[in-house]
């Protein structure tokens, strides 16, 4: 992939790994790092098989946060919590299109919130069944592990499957940016931004280092440098 043209891609810390004990200390400490949105991982134990946190949580963080939440519905019958997550802070709201059996009318209530609409897939969807939707979007979150729990190995298979995805939203004339979530390290980020991903969505290997910021930092300069090296 080209990526001469390409701006830098987003950083988005996955609040699922966070300390929960110490959630407005975590916000905090991210005011001034490398990250762009703030993920937060949405979980009723239905859609997936884990319970994260709801409304009230992402309300604490949006009040501590200075980044966007990029808030991730992996629930059951998203339309009827949409307004609500709104209200709670989220800028970006990406659901499930394998929750979704309307699909085209989730993403339009979306953007009449004001929100970025954005539609995840899980692996093993592929990413044509998104033909005829994709101008509509803002984002793809393409998984690249399967949804639920933190801390699972990256799925090689979603390198081929981000530059299929890319190529579709060309086809289609679509602007959404790409967004990977799931085991996303040092040892794949560069990959993964060469094959067409304009987000990346990092939660264990962030929140369980050492140092979040310096993380955080470190992933910022490797892919500079990567996207350099590109263009030479």
């Amino acid at each position: 992939m080209n990526t001469s043209h390409r701006p830098a891609p987003l950083l988005a810390p996955s609040f699922l790994a966070a300390d929960f004990a110490n959630l407005q200390a975590e916000t905090e400490r991210l005011a001034n790092s490398a990250a762009d949105w703030l993920h937060c991982d949405v979980m009723d134990g239905r859609f997936v098989p884990n319970i994260s946190f709801g409304i009230p949580v992402l309300q604490a963080i949006h009040r501590h946060a200075q980044q966007p939440l990029d808030v991730h519905l992996m629930i059951e019958e998203p339309q009827h919590y949409l307004a609500a997550f709104r209200d709670a802070g989220a800028a970006n709201l990406t659901v499930h299109y394998e929750a979704c059996p309307h699909l085209h009318r989730v993403i339009q209530q979306i953007k009449s919130l004001g929100c970025r609409a954005g539609v995840a897939l899980n692996p093993h969807t592929p990413v044509w069944v998104l033909e005829d939707i994709a101008a509509d979007l803002d984002l793809v979150c393409v998984m690249s592990v399967n949804p639920g729990f933190g801390g699972q190995s990256f799925i090689p298979n979603t390198l081929r499957k981000v530059a299929a995805l890319k190529e579709l939203l060309v086809d289609c004339g679509s602007r959404a940016l790409i967004e990977i979530d799931g085991g996303v390290t040092l040892d794949n980020a560069a990959a993964l931004v060469q094959a067409g991903a304009d987000v990346l969505v990092a939660g264990s290997f962030v929140f369980h280092s050492t140092d979040p910021v310096a993380t955080l930092a470190e992933m910022r300069d490797s892919l500079a440098v990567a996207l350099t090296s590109d263009l030479d």
